[in-house]
């Protein structure tokens, strides 16, 4: 607010209540107190708290994240089994909230794009699409956040447009220092408005094409916008992109290659989404998982093909490939980069933790065999928290991360006739519809046999 109200400004506590009764205000049901919307709004809040303490350098942040993403884990474990999903109304109509979401997003995008406390990580992102555009070397060791994950080579290349754009607009000749740096800054705040324009429009399509109501789409969209943890990471390229191209894959999950394409572009933005493959590939048929496998592959090979332009030889090609998506160093079990919950006196603890991970990741992944969409979100959003417990760097804080997908299991009704879509072979296909049918056969006097016959 400072930046559009002069000497008018809304702290990260201030922001926290007054968000908090303009929810509640919106989002909660006052005439039926006993619901599981209600619970779900209420532990969803909850994440914003325990952000601020683990911001404030409180170890009971890290505490309160965790118990908060725990009860989160055991919510979407059980969420098959919450069958009654009845259409609940919003207190605000469907105007009401798009007019509050376009004003919650031009009020967001506005402090994204004055706020001077730029993630450098995101700025980072765009210096990487800067080499990419210019075709320089990248360094052997490139230096990034400590405090924060560290992006893919789907990053760089998604934010190559506004690397460019910003280099446009700044017709200042090219100087070396703070040019380059303000043009890379300038690039970061457009790519993470951007971005969560992305989020925001995702959520309606969801809504719209799978849900059957435009209205939950906006209320989502509009929620997302509301909620603390967006303020407080609003700039954080890194974390936005993976999660708006997951929710854009279960947009279009009735075209597996499509789905697929996005994930890559997830997997490649952070590492996370990768834990999400082996769910994706069984929610599908044997044919629908090898057009999924299709679209991963077409754009893995896009982005390896993006990093030979950074790469002088074969031996800096493979680095950058082994280590584009994943910082192998911060996700050791030898030592703790960031002052997260995980310390060096405890990070012997993460083995197990990790273990325990992997194993849930297997069996949510398997179970159930047969899945329709419900269990696809559920499953997705429970895998995602899980990699809070373990991750070192600033461990449990990276809401954006889960958060959205959150978002569409509180407000999804009942999806079970939402299955995977099933692709027979052409032929079986054209014999089938070669088979005359029962009056046909009546007609030419043949003798019926085969499922009518026995019918009869």
């Amino acid at each position: 607010m400072e930046e559009i109200l002069n000497g008018y400004k809304v702290g990260s506590a201030t922001w926290l209540y007054l968000s908090f009764f303009l929810i509640v205000a919106i989002y909660f049901r006052f005439s039926r107190i006993v619901t599981l919307r209600n619970g779900d709004l209420f532990t969803l809040l909850a994440i914003s708290p325990g952000i601020l303490l683990a911001k404030a350098g409180s170890s009971s942040g890290y505490v309160w994240l965790f118990i908060v993403c725990g009860a989160w884990m055991l919510r979407l474990i059980f969420d098959g089994y919450f069958t009654r999903r009845p259409r609940l109304e919003q207190n605000l109509n469907t105007s009401g909230l798009t007019f509050l979401c376009a004003v919650a997003f031009v009020l967001l995008s506005i402090h994204a794009w004055t706020s001077d406390e730029v993630p450098a990580s995101s700025v980072q992102t765009v210096e990487a699409a800067d080499r990419l555009l210019n075709r320089r070397e990248a360094p052997t060791k490139a230096a990034h956040s400590q405090d924060d994950a560290k992006a893919g080579p789907a990053a760089a290349v998604l934010t190559a447009p506004f690397a460019k754009l910003a280099a446009t607009i700044n017709a200042e000749p090219k100087t070396a220092g703070p040019t380059a740096m303000m043009n890379a800054v300038y690039a970061a705040r457009l790519a993470s408005i951007i971005a969560h324009l992305l989020v925001i429009v995702a959520l309606v399509c969801i809504g719209r094409w799978h849900f059957g109501d435009q209205a939950i789409g906006m209320a989502m969209a509009a929620l997302y916008m509301l909620l603390p943890c967006t303020s407080y990471d609003v700039g954080r390229l890194n974390h936005v992109l993976p999660s708006a191209f997951i929710l854009w894959a279960i947009a279009s999950y009735r075209r597996p290659m499509l789905s697929g394409g996005l994930m890559a572009l997830a997997c490649g933005s952070l590492f996370f989404p990768v834990f999400l493959l082996p769910l994706w590939f069984l929610f599908y048929d044997r044919r629908g998982a090898f057009r999924f496998g299709a679209g991963v592959a077409a754009v893995g090979l896009v982005l390896a093909g993006s990093l030979i332009f950074t790469s002088p030889d074969t031996t800096t090609f493979v680095h950058q490939m082994i280590g584009a998506a994943i910082d192998w160093p911060a996700l050791s079990f030898r030592d703790s980069l960031s002052g997260g919950f995980w310390q060096p006196e405890i990070r012997w603890y993460r083995i197990p933790v990790f273990v325990a991970f992997c194993a849930g990741t297997i069996v949510v992944s398997v179970w159930p065999r047969h899945k329709t969409l419900e269990h696809l979100i559920a499953n997705s959003a429970a895998i995602i928290i899980g990699t809070q417990f373990w991750y070192p760097q600033q461990g449990g804080v990276y809401s954006l991360w889960y958060v959205p997908l959150l978002l569409v299991v509180i407000f999804r009704p009942t999806l079970s006739h939402l299955v995977p879509p099933q692709f027979a072979r052409r032929d079986t296909v054209d014999q089938q519809a070669n088979v005359p049918t029962t009056p046909e056969l009546a007609a030419s006097g043949s003798p019926s046999t085969g499922t009518g016959a026995r019918l009869r």
